[in-house]
């Protein structure tokens, strides 16, 4: 069995475990074994969606200990999970949650992991994964030697398309408690807005944006065009209140979104090996010697305090956001 452990929120499958179910439809196609979608929570309410991706069985453990993600016990239910059923390939979305407990569960089951996978395959039975190197330069092409492969799918890489699975339910045991750990209160800002490694359209502000309140403009063209607002380590680290969970980059979050436009970003090294699979690359910088403009599939040289206000003017004019 190939098995994807899954992520729900709000009741419905999050688009990279959809990517994640998709994928291991392919390989299962491709290897002719079975495809199980997992889901740990509380409550399960929305698993059945997994059917829609392929899935041939749909395995819950419900139990209100894991009401919220903890890495101890999580990690402990997916590999049990993995032995009773004797899967030998588990993927998971390189969300937070997957790369937290994607590697707990390969040390339980003395399994081969790799890491934000860009690339998969069965090649004699086995996994085969491309994964980027060397901050992006390069890709490697990994094989495991493992009896149990686990790896975690980039977001926004694969896709996620529709093919019906029998999406049998079952059923597993959860354990009662005796973790290390158990989440009892979660303290956290509430926000309406796309997790940032999932959005299909980023517009991300660097140095150049010269103070954190200026990040206003590109939040009006993140909204008008539907996307969502990141920024460089050095915006982050330059002390104007930006959170870290807005940096994008090789010690931040690693974003493959259809368009990222670059707002006032150079093009340090550590900053595109984060985001350097976008599909769509859009620059915009004073310095016409910029790194990003290398990468970058369109660059503007000039102010961005002229030209941001001014795409977000067409953006709305054009009715971007609301198509």
């Amino acid at each position: 069995m190939i098995l994807v452990f899954c992520e729900l929120k709000d009741g419905q499958i999050r688009k990279p475990s959809a990517e994640a179910l998709s994928e291991g439809r392919r390989l299962a196609d491709a290897s002719g074994k079975q495809l199980g979608a997992l889901f740990v929570g509380a409550s399960c309410t929305g698993s059945a969606d997994a059917a829609k991706y392929g899935a041939d069985v749909i395995l819950t453990a419900e139990t209100a200990i894991l009401a919220s993600y903890s890495s101890d016990a999580f990690a402990r239910v997916v590999a049990d999970v993995v032995k009773a059923k004797g899967a030998t390939v588990l993927l998971a979305a390189a969300t937070a949650v997957g790369k937290d407990v994607a590697p707990r569960i390969a040390a339980r089951l003395a399994a081969g992991y790799a890491a934000d996978v860009t690339g998969l395959s069965m090649v004699d039975g086995k996994l085969q994964a491309v994964r980027p190197v060397y901050a992006g330069k390069a890709f490697a092409t990994t094989s495991f030697a493992s009896a149990v492969q686990v790896a975690t799918t980039r977001p926004n890489v694969f896709a996620a398309t529709e093919k019906a699975g029998k999406g049998v339910a079952e059923t597993v045991a959860a354990p009662a408690g005796d973790f290390k750990s158990v989440v009892k209160e979660i303290l956290a800002k509430a926000s309406g807005k796309v997790d940032l490694a999932e959005a299909n359209i980023i517009v991300s502000g660097g140095r150049g944006m010269k103070d954190g309140a200026n990040f206003k403009i590109l939040e009006e063209l993140a909204d008008a065009l539907g996307g969502v607002v990141g920024a460089s380590r050095a915006a982050v680290d330059a002390g104007w209140g930006l959170p870290h969970s807005m940096q994008v980059g090789q010690t931040g979050k690693v974003v493959s979104p259809t368009l990222y436009i670059a707002c006032g970003i150079s093009g340090a090294i550590q900053h595109i090996a984060g985001m350097s699979g976008s599909k769509f690359i859009v620059a915009i910088n004073k310095d016409s010697e910029a790194p990003i403009f290398k990468l970058a599939d369109y660059g503007i040289v000039g102010d961005l305090f002229e030209i941001v206000p001014e795409l977000t003017k067409s953006a709305k004019a054009l009715g971007v956001g609301s198509n």
